[in-house]
C-alpha cells in the first residue's frame, strides 16, 4: 500500500471506546453495532437465555453475571449513507464496574474518540463521572448516547442538564425522541430535520419521514439551540446563519470542530435494546469523531533525555506502538497494540523500550489498530 493510499485509509478510520456506568447498556449497544455492520448475524443479549450471551462478553463469568469484566477489542466497517463512504471503526468495549476501572484507563490511552453511554432514566451516575474524568485526562473527544428511552421514567432532557451541571459539558442535542417510554418509536435528526424510524426485523431498515406536525415547533427550537452552540466554534457557520439558511455540510463541520476541540458534546438518543438509534449513532461516529490524522500524538525519546517527539501516521517511518492489553488465550499470549507510526510485519524485530529487549514479531492481526 502506497503512502497516499495509507493516508486515505486513515482518514476513514475511527478508533473509539464505549464507556459508561454499569448497566447503562454499553455491551448491548456494541452488540447492535456489530449486527448492523454485518460482523455478527444474530443478536444475543447480555443475559441471554439462549446460553450464548453477547459477543464482546467472552468470559464465562461475564456471561454468568451479565457484566463486562475486561475490555474487549474488535473492528467493523460502516457505510455512511450521507456520503456513501465506507469507514473502518475499531471498537473497545470497556467495563462499567468501578472495580475494573483500570481496564477503562488502559483503553482510553489509545483512543481517538469515545461514546459516553448514559441511561435515560438514571442519567449521570458515579462511574459516569469517573469515566468522564479519565477521558478528560487523555483529551478524548466524545459523543454522548442517551440510552433506554423505552424505559419508564426516561427523560433525555434531564440527562442533558446533568451533563452540563455534573460533568461541566457543553452538551447539545443533535437528536430528539419521538415519544418516550412505551410510546418511543424513533428519533428526529435535528441536523437534517427528518423523523427517523427503525423498521423491519431487528430495526434494520432506517426510514426517514417528515417530522410529525405536533413535534415540528419543538424540533425547530432544539435545532436553533444546536446552531447557536455550534456557531460559537465556527465563523463560517455564524456567517451562513446571518446570510440565511446554512447548509448541512457547514453545520456538520462546525459541530465536528467543536467536538474535536472539546467545546461541544453532541448528544444522540435511542434505545439499543429496542434497536432504535444505533445506525444514526454510527453515522455520528464517522462524521464527528477524530481520525488518527486529526490527533497529535507525542512520544518521549529515551536516547535524547526524554525529548518530546511528534509521531506521524506514516508507514515509512520507524515503528512506534503501545501495547495496551495482554490476553492469555488458548493459543498463547495475544498482545493488543496501537500503532502510532510505522507498520508491523510478521518476522520483524521490535525493540521493547520498557525492558530494553528485542522481540521477534509473531503472527499479526488482519486489522492493525492504527
Amino acid at each position: 500500500m502506497s503512502t497516499i493510499q495509507y493516508s486515505e485509509k486513515l482518514l476513514k478510520t475511527r478508533n473509539i471506546g464505549i464507556s459508561a456506568h454499569i448497566d447503562s447498556g454499553k455491551t448491548t449497544l456494541t452488540e447492535r453495532i456489530l449486527f448492523y455492520t454485518n460482523r455478527i448475524h444474530a443478536i444475543h443479549e447480555v443475559r441471554g437465555k439462549d446460553g450464548v450471551g453477547a459477543k464482546m462478553d467472552s468470559m464465562d463469568l461475564e456471561r454468568e453475571k451479565g457484566i463486562t469484566i475486561q475490555s474487549a477489542a474488535t473492528y467493523c466497517t460502516w457505510n455512511n449513507k450521507n456520503d456513501n463512504q465506507d469507514y473502518t471503526i475499531n471498537i473497545i468495549d470497556t467495563p462499567g464496574h468501578v472495580d475494573f476501572t483500570i481496564e477503562v484507563e488502559r483503553a482510553l490511552r489509545v483512543l481517538d474518540g469515545a461514546i459516553l453511554v448514559l441511561c435515560g432514566v438514571s442519567g449521570v451516575q458515579s462511574q459516569s463521572i469517573t469515566v468522564d474524568r479519565q477521558m478528560r485526562r487523555y483529551s478524548v473527544p466524545r459523543l454522548a448516547f442517551v440510552n433506554k428511552l423505552d424505559r419508564a421514567g426516561a427523560n433525555p432532557w434531564r440527562v442533558i442538564e446533568q451533563l452540563r451541571e455534573k460533568l461541566k459539558h457543553n452538551a447539545v442535542a443533535v437528536q430528539m425522541p419521538i415519544g418516550l417510554e412505551g410510546d418511543h418509536v424513533g428519533i428526529i435528526d435535528l441536523v437534517h430535520m427528518k423523523a427517523v424510524y427503525f423498521e423491519g426485523p431487528n430495526g434494520s431498515q432506517v426510514v426517514e419521514k417528515d417530522i410529525p406536525a405536533e413535534l415540528l415547533k419543538e424540533a425547530e427550537k432544539r435545532r436553533e439551540e444546536l446552531l447557536d452552540a455550534a456557531s460559537l466554534c465556527s465563523d463560517e457557520l455564524t456567517e451562513a446563519m446571518l446570510e440565511g439558511n446554512p447548509s448541512i455540510e457547514v453545520i456538520k463541520a462546525a459541530i465536528r470542530k467543536g467536538t474535536l476541540e472539546l467545546k461541544i458534546t453532541p448528544v444522540f438518543m435511542g434505545s439499543a435494546y429496542k434497536n432504535r438509534g444505533v445506525q444514526k449513532l454510527l453515522d455520528g461516529v464517522t462524521e464527528l469523531l477524530a481520525c488518527p490524522k486529526d490527533v497529535v500524538n507525542e512520544a518521549l525519546d529515551i536516547a535524547k533525555s526524554e525529548e518530546k517527539v511528534v509521531l506521524e501516521s506514516n508507514p515509512d517511518k520507524p515503528l512506534v506502538m503501545l501495547a495496551f492489553k495482554l490476553e492469555d488465550g488458548r493459543y498463547g499470549q495475544l498482545t493488543y497494540c496501537r500503532v502510532y507510526q510505522g507498520k508491523v510485519q510478521k518476522g520483524m524485530t521490535i525493540y521493547n523500550s520498557s525492558t530494553g529487549k528485542k522481540t521477534q514479531c509473531g503472527k499479526t492481526g488482519k486489522n492493525a489498530f492504527q
